[in-house]
């Protein structure tokens, strides 16, 4: 049999249980290109960021490179944090699947006019018009949400977490791999004159193609979720939805309508110390991430002398693409039984603790680096042979393991905080005011930690201050923020881990159809 819950449709068995609906292939596989545009766009740059910016004029000193990096990703996402919002009104307005589909035609555009960039000026004006047109991050959950149902909304989410995660080191690998294919790849692209004048296009093109991929599977297959007549509906409807519970006279009289109607209870009334909590460490735990991604190919890009790796860009994306060997294992077989035995309260501190061990022991490669003795060819090639092959093995050994340690926290910390954030909302129609205050945090977390991190390395190498005050100041200062959300976060309740929302709805159904019961009984009578 079924049961109606809103616009959707919840099977189950004979006994009750609730039978998972299989997931919406056709309409998911197109958010799942949409959702793997937006990452792949932000990790591109990330690993000749550090030479493209070094090439423009405005910088004179290269431990200014760092600063002026953080300002060109800080650009972005200042853009997107301003602009998200309002994206989310206009979908509410005109629909979701015209945001979507502008919103890639945007990306399709922006990459391609960065990969020419020729000035700092010119690239910090592509990169805000890039984060303009970043409205499907605010748009996805909502079509996500309204194309599943309580069986399968947290496989779907799982799943667009997932790409989410393969969109970033596609992205990172792309950029490092693909950087000055004249020079990488003379064979192929010796003679090219485009490539030649701008070295960085590559990459961009190719993330614009990834755009291009998904505007056109969009146009063709993705159906508006949204029902834009109830947005005219009549006022009455709305203040039904809000109508204070009626006196206890008039339910004594059988007015069951009445019982199950909402709580008048405020939006901002909802901000309880738990959810505050939640919120809270969402916003520490995106701080310390985006400071993790704009440190680490600056780190490593950095000379060894500096406290860096000394590695170039090519290398750099190849370090990038490790995780993503880990990412899938981790998303969809170590997460769910994790989160299935412990929790998600429990995987949520568990992610955070990993990530700050992250923070705090991978700048001990750049000592075992300097002890090489600034071989920046041992660094930058995994099968030449070496002069000193135990410490080759002995670098690239170490880190695959840091590289193992960020994406398993990642992933525990990210997928539990969403879960997290759905799970303590009372009820469904406050799920889209705490996410998107989540996503608003999020976004000023995000502008904010390529600058302070950029900020911090450039003053950090430039001073010979002993630890943690050296070229490991930035990290440890990310791995005690995290020890300090992880603190936050044992004032949270086991009772998170519980979809409230959820239960609310199934136990005011159960009120309504037992009412309904003894309504037909009496009669009967």
């Amino acid at each position: 049999m079924a049961q109606e819950t809103s616009n959707r449709q919840v099977r189950t068995n004979a006994d009750g249980t609730v039978r998972a609906t299989p997931l919406p292939w056709g309409k998911l596989v197109v958010l799942l290109a949409v959702r793997l545009t937006e990452p792949v766009g932000f990790t591109l740059i990330l690993p000749f960021m550090y030479d493209m910016v070094g090439g423009f004029d405005i910088v004179h000193n290269p431990k200014d490179i760092a600063f002026y990096a953080g300002l060109l990703l800080t650009s972005y996402h200042f853009i997107r944090t301003v602009t998200i919002m309002y994206w989310g009104i206009l979908s509410d307005r005109i629909g979701r699947r015209p945001v979507l589909l502008l919103g890639l035609l945007g990306d399709l555009l922006t990459f391609g006019l960065f990969g020419i960039s020729k000035s700092f000026t010119w690239a910090i004006i592509v990169r805000c018009l890039n984060g303009l047109f970043t409205g499907s991050a605010v748009v996805i959950k909502p079509v996500a949400a309204e194309i599943s149902d309580d069986s399968n909304r947290t496989e779907m989410m799982a799943m667009l977490q997932l790409m989410w995660h393969l969109g970033c080191m596609f992205g990172g690998a792309v950029g490092g791999i693909l950087v000055d294919p004249v020079k990488n790849y003379p064979w192929l692209f010796g003679n090219s004159v485009l490539f030649r004048e701008y070295p960085y296009l590559l990459p961009c093109l190719v993330c614009s193609f990834i755009s291009l991929f998904g505007l056109v599977v969009g146009y063709f297959q993705l159906e508006e979720t949204l029902d834009l007549k109830s947005i005219n509906r009549p006022s009455s409807d709305v203040d039904s939805e809000t109508t204070p519970l009626v006196s206890e006279a008039r339910a004594e009289e059988g007015q069951c309508q009445a019982e199950s109607a909402p709580e008048p209870v405020s939006r901002w009334e909802i901000l309880t110390p738990t959810v505050i909590r939640v919120l809270v460490t969402n916003t520490i735990l995106c701080l310390a991430v985006g400071m993790h991604n704009q440190l680490y190919p600056i780190f490593a890009a950095t000379g060894v002398a500096e406290g860096g790796l000394g590695m170039d860009a090519r290398t750099i994306g190849y370090t990038l693409m490790l995780c993503s060997f880990f990412v899938v294992s981790l998303q969809l077989a170590v997460y769910p039984s994790s989160e299935r035995k412990y929790g998600a309260l429990a995987c949520y501190r568990r992610g955070l603790l990993w990530l700050a061990l992250f923070g705090a022991t991978l700048p001990i490669l750049s000592i075992l680096a300097k002890h090489m003795g600034n071989n920046t060819e041992l660094l930058n090639s995994i099968n030449t042979k070496m002069a000193i092959p135990f410490e080759r093995y002995l670098f690239w050994g170490l880190l695959v393991i840091e590289m193992y340690i960020r994406m398993y926290g990642d992933i525990m910390a990210y997928t539990s905080v969403n879960m997290i954030a759905l799970n303590v909302a009372p009820k469904k129609n406050y799920l889209g005011f705490i996410t998107g205050l989540q996503q608003q945090g999020n976004s000023i977390t995000f502008m904010l930690g390529p600058l302070i991190s950029g900020w911090l390395w450039s003053w950090s190498i430039k001073h010979s201050f002993p630890y943690p005050f050296n070229s490991h100041f930035a990290w440890v200062l990310s791995g005690a923020s995290l020890l300090a959300a992880w603190y936050i976060t044992l004032g949270i309740p086991d009772s998170v881990n519980v979809f409230a929302a959820g239960e609310n709805e199934q136990r005011q159904r159960q009120v309504s159809d037992s009412e309904s019961t003894t309504t037909l009984t009496d009669d009967a009578r």
